[in-house]
């Protein structure tokens, strides 16, 4: 039986991750961290009987220890509490889905403890990659990719020489605006940005998605998972969102991992890799499905896309940047303050005013999120 540090449990990533541990037998779960979700995670606490639970929240803390008091569940609170778990003796296996760059120090306090990563965090990789996996590697540590694209890019580079990879084909379903123009983008309002035509998402990820932001962190992402430069990823929008990606090897072949587009899927793998365990009503019909089709993704209008192309050339803080002023943008649209392709002009002006830092540490790193808010504030605020 291993142990589970699960962070971000009341998510869309963690709520799944514990039905497969409802379905399958192999894991404990040690500890269920979320930020605020009291109620969700009191469920949670009740059902797995976790023996520590971390909230981010001070206050949700506070309450959630006076719900669960009949319990044996020990009540943490803030960073504190999310590293007092990562580094836990008995910690087997940490699984990292939290949102924003809040799960980088946990992060590398888990890597330094010798745990195994399961990944569904992309800022940790965006913006300290080049912190990551240079320690992964010294601590002997798997980091093993939890995003279905980089799940199939995994499978697809089992047991081949990765000397001979061509380039990775990371594929996007285009989203809910695939095919509109820039001016119909401007008019798109929340509503029309959370119907995802396939996946089943939390709603900052799904705005990624309906912008092409998304497919950009992952490009990022891609980078340092793989070691392939970005000019060698190259993304393909393919609508039915059945192959989840490709790699293609110097002798023309193409390794693709297909399934149906289910979340549990890639996050079953990463927790029982190398082994595929049994998944209930999880097979595509090829008979039903008939066709599957690929187009170029347009640049012009999902600017999101040659923006992080942009961040990755220049290095250092820009992807952090790039993230940062994301995040923010998505926020302010998701509260109707700003339209959707505001977001693209965040990021723009983030990128054209923060100064750029090379080899930047963890905390010149968080110092270049907060800048990258000042930054926007001061331009459109």
């Amino acid at each position: 039986m291993k142990n589970l540090v699960l962070l971000g449990s009341t998510g869309s990533i963690g709520t799944q991750t514990l039905e497969i541990l409802r379905a399958h037998e192999g894991y404990h779960a040690l500890a269920l961290c979320a930020d605020k979700n009291v109620s969700l995670i009191e469920e949670q606490i009740r059902e797995f009987k976790p023996e520590f639970t971390v909230m981010y929240n001070e206050e949700a803390a506070a309450d959630l220890k006076a719900r669960i008091s009949d319990t044996n569940t020990k009540v943490l609170s803030g960073m504190e509490g999310l590293l007092t778990v990562c580094t836990d003796e008995r910690a087997d296996v940490v699984l990292t889905a939290l949102v924003g760059m809040i799960g980088i120090r946990p992060t590398i306090a888990a890597i330094k403890a010798k745990k195994t990563i399961a990944l569904a965090n992309k800022e940790t990789l965006v913006t300290a990659g080049h912190i990551i996996m240079p320690l992964a590697k010294e601590m002997g540590v798997k980091i093993l990719p939890v995003d279905s694209e980089h799940s199939a890019i995994f499978q697809s580079m089992n047991g081949e020489n990765h000397g001979e990879i061509e380039k990775i084909l990371l594929t996007a379903s285009g989203g809910p605006f695939r095919g509109k123009s820039y001016d119909e983008l401007k008019k798109m309002t929340v509503e029309d940005a959370l119907k995802h035509p396939n996946w089943s998402m939390g709603r900052k990820i799904t705005i990624d998605s309906a912008s092409m932001v998304n497919k950009g962190l992952e490009v990022i992402e891609a980078k340092w998972l793989f070691d392939v430069e970005p000019e060698r990823i190259q993304v393909v929008i393919q609508p039915q969102s059945i192959i989840h990606s490709m790699v293609e090897y110097v002798d023309g072949a193409v390794m693709a991992e297909l399934g149906v587009p289910d979340m549990k899927l890639p996050i079953q793998y990463a927790l029982f890799y190398p082994n595929r365990l049994t998944m209930e009503d999880n097979k595509v019909d090829f008979f039903k499905l008939k066709e599957i089709t690929f187009f170029e993704p347009d640049n012009n209008v999902f600017k999101g896309l040659p923006l992080a192309y942009r961040a990755i050339k220049e290095g250092g803080v820009m992807p952090t940047v790039f993230n940062a002023a994301n995040e923010l943008a998505v926020r302010d649209f998701l509260n109707r303050k700003i339209a959707f392709t505001d977001i693209y002009e965040y990021i723009e002006a983030a990128m054209s005013e923060v100064k750029n830092i090379d080899n930047p540490t963890v905390e010149e790193i968080l110092q270049a999120e907060q800048a990258s808010y000042a930054a926007i504030k001061r331009k459109f605020i």
